[in-house]
């Protein structure tokens, strides 16, 4: 598949996977109304995928593993979904921010839209950029440090089978029918400056953005420049959305290189860029994508077969925490 067609294809796997995420938020909605106003429901009902916007009770989990208190009975689609995109950062590089992601995907359709109105996106000064790259691994900093390290064992395994953190979807859920005029003014002011800067949301304060930059440094796909075909028009500077300096360096191996192929696609020159494995194997824009959509599918039936996929919580035990 030559380079250029990888953004289309990129596009309709971030439109599928939007869509199938607003089907498991409907889904979710159903079961906790149901649930609410004393309908029949099942645990089937529930949608266990919806865990993956539980990033932290997948670290909680996680961390409870990793500690050697076995795999979480409450919540454990947040831990396989979060294991699977690690394992992803691992070996695609950060390609779930650019490929998988819906808060990723509606950031960005906001400053292409701003670039078609505006003609232009708002770059910051580099040493403000850089500052302000940082924040979000002052995030991280602090759940890493709160949950995997100053949270004792006793403390985490209390807090995970709390009736609190066995509601944290469904709080989830009430926070965004009841969101509050600050988070709503935060949000607006968000997407205002998502429509002028690109992807600001996820390059200064998405925590799980820079634990997956962290994992990509491990990784073996690198965007690769052929300096002997290069002719250093700067297009593929240029087009990258966390304003990677991809002109000026043989391999990228930045953690803010999000595996989205902007670059690769928009050079027209020779060839002179490729996504390579192990700097020898070019990768086709169709294989990086099969992968993404396979390895992402993989986790989760992984997941279901080993039996870590539906909660521990029962419809009664849900029934009794709402009241």
């Amino acid at each position: 598949m030559p380079a250029r067609y990888v953004q289309p294809l990129r596009l309709l796997i971030q439109v599928s996977f939007l869509g199938f995420m607003v089907w498991l938020g409907m889904r979710f909605y159903l079961f906790v109304d149901s649930l609410r106003s004393g309908g029949s429901v099942t645990i089937a009902d529930r949608p266990a995928g919806i865990e993956g916007f539980l990033p932290i009770s997948g670290l909680l989990g996680l961390t409870s593993w990793l500690k050697g208190y076995g795999f979480t009975a409450v919540h454990p689609a947040a831990v396989v979904i979060l294991l699977t995109v690690l394992a992803l950062s691992l070996l695609l590089r950060r390609c779930f921010c650019s490929w998988i992601c819906p808060v990723a995907a509606l950031s960005e359709w906001s400053w292409k839209a701003g670039f078609r109105i505006m003609k232009r996106n708002l770059r910051l000064p580099r040493w403000l950029d850089a500052v302000l790259r940082g924040v979000k691994y002052l995030f991280l900093i602090f759940f890493v440090w709160s949950i995997c390290i100053a949270m004792p064992d006793g403390a985490l395994l209390a807090f995970i089978n709390s009736d609190y953190h066995k509601l944290a979807d469904i709080r989830l859920l009430d926070f965004f029918l009841q969101i509050s005029p600050g988070t709503l003014l935060f949000l607006m002011v968000l997407l205002a400056i998502s429509l002028v800067v690109r992807n600001p949301f996820c390059r200064y304060l998405c925590p799980y953005g820079a634990l997956l930059g962290l994992a990509a440094l491990l990784s073996p796909v690198h965007v690769t420049r052929d300096t002997g075909r290069c002719v250093s028009c700067g297009v593929c500077s240029q087009v990258c959305p966390t304003s990677i300096d991809v002109m000026h360096v043989k391999r990228v191996t930045s953690p803010e290189c999000i595996g989205c192929w902007r670059c690769v696609s928009h050079c027209r020159f020779n060839e002179a860029l490729s996504m390579k494995f192990a700097g020898r194997y070019a990768l086709s824009g169709f294989l990086f994508a099969l992968l993404v959509v396979l390895l992402f599918w993989g986790g989760s039936q992984v997941g279901k077969a080993s039996g870590h996929w539906v909660t521990s919580t029962g419809i009664s035990e849900y029934r009794r925490l709402l009241k």
